[in-house]
This record gives C-alpha cells, sequence and structure tokens, in this order.
C-alpha cells in the first residue's frame, strides 16, 4: 500500500479481517464466481453502508489483480460484479441560528483551544482536517505601513485585518483536498479575538513544557506542541454541545462546515460566494451536500459573519 498513510493502512487491514477474510479467505481465487462475489456483498448490505461496500470490493479486487500478475486466476470476477447500495448513514445536518448561537456561548468558556476551534469552524467553514493542519505562519495579518500580509508572530495582533491560508491538510502529503482548496480567508472578528487568546494560551504552555515542547508551529496541538488528533476534537466539542443543550453523540465536528454554509445562505450570500470560501470546485457538492437554505442576495462571507455572530 504504498503512498498510504499510516491510518489507511490499518482501516483496510481492519475491513479486511472482519468483512474479506472470514468470508472468502479460505476459498481459492481460482474457483471465486461472480455469483460467490455477489452473494457475499449483498450479504454485507444490511451492516455497511456503500463506501464500505466499495472499500471491502477494493480489497478483494486488488488482490486477484495481484494474483493475475502473478498467474494465479486468469480472468478477475470480483470486477464484473456490481457493488450493490449499502446502509443508509445518518445524513449530515446543520445548526440552526439559534443552535449556533448556544454553541458558540458555550464555547467562550471552554478551553482556549476547542473555543478557537468551533469558531473557525463555525465562521469560516473551514474542514476539520485542514484546521488541524493550520499553522501560525499561515495566520497572517495586514501591515498597512509596509502594505504587507505577515504571519501574526511577525505583525502582532495590533491590526485590523487578519486571514488565514489554507494551504494544508493533515491528509498523507499534507495537500489539500483539491486545488481549488487552498485558499486564503479573511478572518471575523470572532476569530481574530479566538486566535489572539490561544495564541497567549500556546505561549504560556510553551514556557512550561521547556525542552518537552515541539515546534511544529501548529495553531492546535497539545500542551507539548504535538499535533491533535481526530479523537481528542471530536471528544471536546462533543462536551461543549452537551453544555450548549444538544446532545453532543449526534453531533459530529464536521457539522460545523454544514452550519457555515446553511447559515451564510440563509443570510442571503449567494452560492456562488460559499463556493469559494469553502473551497469547493464549483457549486454542484455545495448545493447538494451542504445546502439547507438558499436565498442569492450578494454579501461577503467574512463581513456577513461579523454582521450575524458579531464580535
Amino acid at each position: 500500500m504504498s503512498g498510504r498513510s499510516p491510518a489507511t493502512v490499518t482501516m483496510y487491514h481492519t475491513y479486511a479481517d472482519k468483512h474479506v477474510i472470514p468470508a472468502l479467505g479460505a476459498r481459492k481465487l481460482r474457483d471465486l464466481s461472480v455469483e460467490d462475489v455477489d452473494r457475499w456483498l449483498a450479504s454485507k448490505t444490511d451492516e455497511l453502508g456503500t463506501r464500505s461496500l466499495k472499500l471491502i470490493h477494493g480489497i478483494l479486487n486488488r488482490s486477484v489483480k495481484s494474483a493475475m500478475r502473478r498467474d494465479m486466476v486468469k480472468r478477475n470476477v470480483v470486477d464484473l460484479c456490481d457493488i450493490p447500495d449499502g446502509r443508509a448513514g445518518r445524513p449530515s445536518k446543520a445548526l440552526t441560528l439559534a443552535q449556533a448561537l448556544a454553541v458558540l456561548a458555550e464555547a467562550e468558556t471552554s478551553g482556549e483551544r476547542i473555543r478557537a476551534y468551533i469558531v473557525l469552524s463555525l465562521l469560516i467553514g473551514a474542514r476539520t482536517e485542514e484546521l488541524r493542519a493550520l499553522l501560525w505562519s499561515h495566520v497572517v495579518a495586514y501591515d498597512a505601513e509596509r502594505e504587507a500580509w505577515l504571519p501574526v508572530a511577525e505583525a502582532g495582533w495590533d491590526h485590523e485585518e487578519f486571514a488565514i491560508y489554507v494551504w494544508r491538510s493533515v491528509r498523507q502529503k499534507g495537500d489539500t483536498k483539491t486545488v481549488k482548496s487552498r485558499r486564503s480567508l479573511k478572518l471575523p472578528r470572532r476569530c481574530v479575538e479566538a486566535l489572539r487568546l490561544l495564541w497567549d494560551v500556546q505561549q504560556t504552555a510553551r514556557e512550561k513544557a521547556r525542552e518537552r515542547w515541539q515546534d511544529t508551529d501548529l495553531v492546535f496541538c497539545t500542551r507539548t506542541g504535538t499535533p491533535v488528533t481526530a479523537h481528542n476534537v471530536r471528544r471536546d466539542f462533543r462536551k461543549v454541545v452537551d453544555a450548549a443543550g444538544l446532545v453532543g453523540k449526534q453531533w459530529s465536528p464536521r457539522e460545523l462546515r454544514h452550519s457555515f454554509v446553511s447559515v451564510l445562505s440563509d443570510s442571503g450570500v449567494p452560492i456562488e460566494d460559499i463556493s469559494r470560501l469553502v473551497g469547493h470546485s464549483n457549486t454542484v457538492v455545495t448545493e447538494t451536500v451542504y445546502r439547507h437554505q438558499i436565498r442569492p442576495v450578494i454579501m461577503q462571507g467574512a463581513a456577513a459573519m461579523d454582521k450575524i455572530f458579531g464580535s
């Protein structure tokens, strides 16, 4: 599995050990028929979603292709099978404006890290994988005297305009999901304040950790500077959601991005502008997956969020 991240390799092994090997591991590949594979996939439709069915089909498909290259089988019967629809997954949802305000209010009383994470997720619509990879060197302020955008470590926080460069993610090669996902976003004032407080807390943590501190330059990190995991974020996020009067286990951090789209569109921002803000290559995904309400009146992202949520 060259080029795959360790987490992806582990996931493939887990699916193979649980779903492929118990059902088909004892069968000789040359004896495997299309009907065998069809029955196997059909038996998994009540247990797995469509994406997982495609994944286990792919595992078996690659195994047979590997056997063909070694002249162990003459044809790939797995390639001839259609992948059935799996169990319906939980549809993504979005916070209403009232719920978003309640979550933001609770985030204000939580730790600075999860507070900033929630504020940025909800007010700029960044993917969770993008925020976990965000660097302080990519948080910039506009220096009017020098007429340049400078990292906050150099420029400080005494400026009017701030932005972030969404140029990285926690994917294997560090790239964003697509080319158009690379974007520079002006920050609403509430985001700036949350980041400024997180910056101060992180400088204190750096001094306490001393030689244990790892200088990763990550905005969202542990007390010793190491990367936070998706589990860390999900756990802290759900605590805030519970405190806001919702059921935390029914929500995931990625739905803050859905909420960003819905709140903006409900406030009058056109779908074309929202699509650019969230880094979609076109409006199709924004409309079919993320949009929950649409009112086509022209406004801008950061200005709209400042108006909606205040500072």
